[in-house]
């Protein structure tokens, strides 16, 4: 952000809201006008939404955070931004542009006959409910409704009663109005009125917080023009907008602007059958001869950005083990390229690139087991690092920030190299091939055979995860700016020692900065070489690994979230606490607080099923239960993102599980009934079908239809480059001459000009097939849709 108001240094940070409920917040920057934040979040958004939002907050200390100001994005106006960065002006955060929820509603024009037999027309609205209403200071709202017939001489408002702490109110409330006069009416009669044409009249519906004794605050509006009724019954849900007057009074030039990179996709599976095709043509792709004639080698030349076809890619052949040939293909071709051996891999090319994205996602446990307790001491009890002159404080002695320094790097180092028996299976494989084909490339040069290896698992692996632990969550929050610097020191030692054969003397003039290169010169190179070099052989080897006893349970999920209290007393209140949980592959654990031992714990194979409950169990959003053998555990987490992806994480670990239920419970069982069915036996069997019922499947991290659907996204998308694609190959196939415009062209790789031409035309008619089938879906779609306003 830059600019910020008020025009004094203050501690700034930012949060990301779906609508109004906050779903990310970045770290505090300090004392800065221009704070950088420079944070990246991922997420799937499990609900409709309107707006994204991102707000800059005044940290303050003693009151409340300040909201300095806001960017907001229609959802139908991401596209325009996606892919690119964007300066955003700050507008005024007002309670009367604050709104999210629908509102479903049935309008109907009656024609009545009145007494003396004249027709006069009558308006009914049905408000039915409404849903996804936000939170008010924390806590679920107290809504109603007006509802208003709006002309130019007439405001008719009736109101509708409050209902108590929910987001999604059912009010089920018809209300009359009489629209046109009856022809018998003179401008003397009762009325008084000029007669009203019903083609400027419109229907308006406020929501409200009930505000008991402080002011009611506004939640949204809807209008509807009475003329598009005309005789028909209309029913539909109406998403809830801002005022219209809402911001017209603040100033919007002056309270700075925020820089963002936004990348929104929107992707509609189809059934398995209908990708077929294009799946095997992807999973053939590490066999055809050469690999830059391959589906997928020709996905990420049409792609802008390699990573938009690297993520799909990696997940898709991994989850159906072809990730290793294929990196070995690119890899290949990457190295025919590479002229210096001390270069190698060392640019953003499809197979370093593939090979970070596989890391990411193989590698999490394996960061963990080895990282997480060193990085933990260095966040919990830190030491003064500093040794660049220019950065230390006064009073700091730099001797002993070298010390420090130096029993961190020895630490975090030596745990790396103590861990190869904890190297996934798979990064082993690609490691090894790797290896070898670098030694094939360069003979003469005994170091490149370790140098290919280096330059992924230290340089691109473990360098990366020091220097930003919350990012590979290996810490829950971010570390300030103090452990920030000493982490951002570790990982430049550790990518130096890491680096085969670095600490050679001619090595050290390198360095760019000489505080590094004294640093340096107190490290044995001998010692350190060796220690790099048995790890490398370790992790580049396909040798199985000696079984180290019992396997140790996979860390899958951790944070902090509310869990409604299981007491069976009848004394006391059944109350929400605040607890850490924890879940792995072995048990699902909730603890008083971070590394303190579990006060509760349930075995993953005990697990009977996790399933949403209705928020009117305790007028409570984002819950979800988890059933095992004794009460269901109860749990609400912070926001719908997290909430979502607890579920997903919990289904995902016990699809396997025997005794899995086909029917549960959505509400609780309260007062000596279940809320939902009514029942009131507490086991009686649930009354609705469990939703993740789902066969067993050991690739179960990744799904593969979605990885699909999104690469065939990325070919509709990229339909042209296909085509100038198809038309070189063509080109050079029949004219083997000088090319013919080569701008076209030239940035493409084509070795083989028919079998490339050959894909090319399998793809595009794949593509035109799956673009007829989504066709077909969007018309049934929209035809059913019910959406009064989008």
């Amino acid at each position: 952000a830059k600019h910020l108001v008020p025009n004094k240094m203050r501690d700034f940070f930012c949060t990301i809201n779906l609508d109004q409920e906050e779903v990310f917040r970045t770290q505090v920057v300090e004392k800065s006008l221009s704070p950088y934040f420079g944070e990246e979040f991922y997420f799937e958004i499990p609900r409709t939404f309107q707006w994204l939002s991102f707000y800059i907050y005044d940290k303050s200390v003693l009151q409340k955070d300040l909201r300095i100001g806001k960017v907001s994005i229609k959802k139908e106006d991401l596209c325009n931004y996606t892919g690119k960065e964007n300066w955003f002006m700050l507008q005024p955060v007002d309670s009367n542009s604050e709104v999210q929820g629908k509102v479903h509603l049935e309008l109907k024009l009656n024609e009545l006959i009145t007494d003396n037999g004249s027709v006069c027309q009558q308006l009914v609205v049905h408000i039915k409910e409404c849903h996804g209403l936000p939170l008010i200071n924390g806590q679920n709202c107290d809504p109603y409704a007006t509802v208003s017939l709006v002309g130019p001489s007439r405001n008719d408002q009736k109101k509708t009663k409050v209902k108590k702490k929910t987001s999604n109110p059912q009010f089920n409330e018809t209300f009359y109005f009489e629209v046109t006069r009856s022809s018998s009416y003179t401008k003397k009669s009762q009325f008084q009125v000029e007669e009203e044409d019903i083609e400027k009249l419109e229907v308006r519906v406020d929501l409200w917080n009930n505000g008991n004794l402080v002011q009611d605050v506004f939640l949204g509006e809807i209008k509807v023009p009475v003329k598009v009724l005309k005789n028909d019954s209309f029913q539909a849900w109406y998403l809830l907008q801002p005022r219209e007057n809402g911001n017209k009074s603040s100033k919007t030039d002056d309270l700075g602007s925020l820089r963002l990179n936004i990348c929104y996709t929107e992707d509609c599976v189809l059934p398995s059958e209908y990708y077929a095709s294009l799946r095997n043509l992807l999973l053939k792709s590490s066999d055809v001869q050469p690999i830059s004639a391959s589906a997928a080698y020709i996905l990420s030349e049409v792609c802008r950005d390699k990573y938009d076809a690297v993520l799909p890619l990696v997940r898709l052949l991994l989850h159906h083990h072809k990730l290793v040939p294929f990196v070995a293909a690119v890899a290949e071709l990457d190295l025919k390229d590479t002229q210096e051996a001390n270069t190698i891999f060392r640019g953003n090319s499809l197979a370093t690139r593939c090979v970070d994205e596989m890391m990411k996602i193989v590698g999490k446990h394996y960061l963990k087991v080895t990282l997480k307790p060193v990085i933990d001491e260095i966040c919990e009890s830190p030491k003064p690092c500093e040794i660049d002159p220019i950065k230390l404080r006064e009073g700091d002695n730099v001797e002993i920030n070298m010390e420090n320094l130096r029993y961190y790097v020895d630490k975090v180092f030596r745990e790396i190299v103590r861990s190869s028996i904890s190297c996934p299976t798979l990064m082993c494989d690609v490691f090894y091939s790797l290896r070898h084909l670098a030694a094939k490339r360069f003979p003469n040069d005994p170091h490149v055979q370790y140098s290919a290896v280096s330059s992924f698992v230290f340089l691109r692996f473990f360098a990366v995860a020091v220097v930003s632990p919350h990012t590979f969550h290996l810490r829950p929050h971010h570390p300030d700016a103090q452990t920030s610097r000493t982490l951002t020191l570790i990982s430049k030692a550790i990518q130096t020692l890491g680096s085969w054969g670095s600490l050679t003397k001619s090595k050290l003039s390198s360095f760019k900065e000489t505080f590094m290169c004294e640093f340096f010169k107190t490290f044995q190179e001998e010692k350190f070489t060796e220690s790099v070099k048995k790890f490398l052989d370790d992790v580049s080897s396909t040798e199985s690994k000696e079984p180290s006893g019992v396997s140790e349970p996979v860390h899958l999920k951790e944070g902090e979230m509310y869990k409604r209290a299981q007491g069976r007393t009848r004394i006391g209140k059944k109350n929400f606490k605040k607890r850490w949980f924890c879940l792995t592959t072995r048990e699902f654990t909730y603890h008083k607080q971070q590394d303190k031992e579990p006060i509760f714990t349930i075995p993953i194979k005990n697990i009977l099923a996790v399933e949403k409950l209705d928020e009117s169990s305790f007028n409570k959003k984002n819950m979800f239960q988890v059933l095992h053998g004794e009460k269901p555990l109860y749990i609400q987490a912070n926001n719908c993102v997290e909430a979502s992806e607890w579920i997903e994480a919990l289904c995902r670990v016990t699809r396997c599980n025997q005794k899995r239920l086909s029917f549960y419970h959505p509400s609780a069982f309260l007062n000596g009934n279940w809320l939902c069915c009514k029942a009131t036996m507490e086991n009686t069997e649930g009354c609705a079908r469990c939703t993740a019922d789902v066969p067993a499947d050991t690739q179960i991290e990744i799904d593969g239809d979605r990885e699909t659907e999104r690469i065939y996204s990325l070919f509709t998308i990229n339909r042209s480059k296909l085509q100038k694609l198809e038309e070189a190959c063509g080109s050079i196939a029949v004219y083997q001459g000088p090319r013919k415009e080569p701008d076209d062209y030239s940035n493409f790789t084509i070795e083989d000009s028919v079998a490339t031409f050959h894909t090319l035309q399998q793809i595009i008619d794949i593509v035109e097939k799956l673009n007829e089938s989504h066709e077909k879906y969007q018309k049934k779609r929209s035809s059913s849709a019910k959406y009064g306003s989008e």
